[in-house]
């Protein structure tokens, strides 16, 4: 098999069952570290002429994260698409076995069972707690509706506070955000990179918990270690 990927979680996921499958990836794909295949731009922009050059068997691709026209376009000249769909933890675990079955997985690796197994052992939380969840500074836009990571954080016992929103990535001024007066502020390092300098200072008086974007947001063997990872942030922030 010869497979594009283009989805950062599912390329970490497809090299660490299938090394050598990966035919491409987009310049996002940082994981692993030392994959080494011809980069195909962007994932909201690949070069579609470039990925049909690569010939590949399979592209991989996600319906939040890739833009149906280049799906389209690719499927024009060709190429097999496969669309992943995953906006909880619950949905993960057969559309990845999806994946890799199709990437040409023998069975199912010991990670995907591991991650599973991780996440079904994961204690109720002895509380509760309401967050707000930016994602992007510059419009201020925060965790909506339906989404992955909204679920990852309810499983850790966090609430957060526009989950009943219309949109799934709400524009939020930040005088709003501020005066929801949450009892954290969850500020993950992707798709923005949030920092210590870069954040906190906009919430004063506020706990801020800085969190792997990894660890909240990919769906691959990082949901491994994801519940002890994110737990300890999260413990951390709130002292």
């Amino acid at each position: 098999m010869r497979v594009v990927s283009l989805v950062p979680s599912l390329t970490e996921a497809v090299a660490a069952t299938l090394p050598g499958v990966l035919a491409g990836a987009t310049d996002w794909c940082a994981r692993p570290a030392d994959l080494d295949v011809p980069r195909i731009g962007g994932t909201k922009n690949p070069d579609v002429d470039r990925i049909v050059a690569l010939a590949p068997d399979l592209v991989i691709a996600n319906e939040e994260e890739n833009r149906a026209p280049d799906l389209d376009a690719l499927r024009t000249a060709g190429l097999p698409v496969l669309v992943t769909e995953v906006r909880t933890v619950s949905q993960a675990w057969p559309e990845l076995d999806r994946v890799l079955t199709a990437c040409g997985a023998p069975g199912r690796p010991r990670w995907l069972d591991e991650a599973e197994a991780a996440w079904a052992a994961l204690p109720e939380p002895a509380e509760r707690v309401t967050a707000v969840v930016p994602i992007w500074r510059r419009p201020w836009m925060v965790l909506g509706r339906d989404t992955f990571a909204g679920d990852v954080l309810a499983r850790l016992g966090v609430d957060h506070l526009h989950a009943a929103h219309t949109d799934r990535y709400p524009r939020v001024p930040l005088e709003e955000l501020r005066a929801a007066a949450p009892d954290l502020v969850v500020l993950p390092d992707e798709p923005y990179r949030f920092t210590a300098d870069d954040g906190p200072e906009a919430f004063p008086g506020l706990r801020c918990a800085l969190v792997s974007g990894r660890h909240l947001t990919w769906y691959g063997p990082s949901l491994t270690s994801a519940p002890r990872v994110l737990a300890g942030a999260l413990r951390a922030a709130r002292g």
